[in-house]
């Protein structure tokens, strides 16, 4: 297991310097842009949503160092759409055929780089908890599967991209399973 990590590390790293600069930024989109790509591809990804604020440092952090990573962007390019969600914006957002609204609309910032009010959408795939920076990962079905927050390291976010990506996931669940079904036999 640790050996097919460390060959999927070193291959995703080669291939990055392969690629050229061109390719070391993320690809954000919006939320409706994610929605029209998923309807056009044949092949659903998983989504990853990055919740920020404009006001947040650990998320300017973040976008300077992990997402510049050359191997953290030629994975999630890869494998995930890719999300970047103000937790304040006033666009409506819909999902699962609710319609989501920032919580104030007529609410005015005194200068750009103060809170705001927080969106609906945030408060609620984020379970209330509005931690900047957070990130949400959803399966090909738009289902959430996690919940992360905070600034992460390269080798951290990679761990928690392959994890996801490559369905590991999966396993770990019906492990988990194996071992509560198997310990209430005793």
């Amino acid at each position: 297991m640790k050996f097919r990590i460390k060959l999927v590390l070193v291959i995703l790293f080669i291939s990055s310097f392969l690629t050229g600069n061109s390719q070391n930024n993320i690809n954000w989109i919006s939320w409706d842009t994610m929605i029209m790509q998923r309807a056009s591809d044949s092949i659903k990804k998983k989504v990853f949503i990055d919740l920020y604020t404009n006001w947040c440092g650990w998320c300017k952090r973040m976008d300077a160092t992990t997402f510049s990573d050359p191997v953290i962007v030629n994975y999630i390019k890869n494998n995930y759409y890719t999300v970047k969600f103000d937790g304040e914006t006033k666009d409506t957002i819909v999902f699962n055929n609710h319609n989501f609204y920032n919580s104030d609309p007529s609410f005015k910032k005194s200068n750009p780089n103060s809170r705001g009010k927080a969106h609906w959408f945030a408060h609620s795939i984020l379970d209330g908890k509005l931690s900047y920076p957070s990130y949400v990962l959803l399966d090909e079905n738009l289902i959430r599967l996690m919940v992360y927050q905070g600034y992460k390291q390269v080798d951290e976010m990679l761990g928690i991209l392959l994890f996801f990506g490559n369905n590991q996931y999966k396993y770990y669940h019906n492990h988990l399973n194996s071992q509560w079904n198997s310990s209430k036999k005793l």
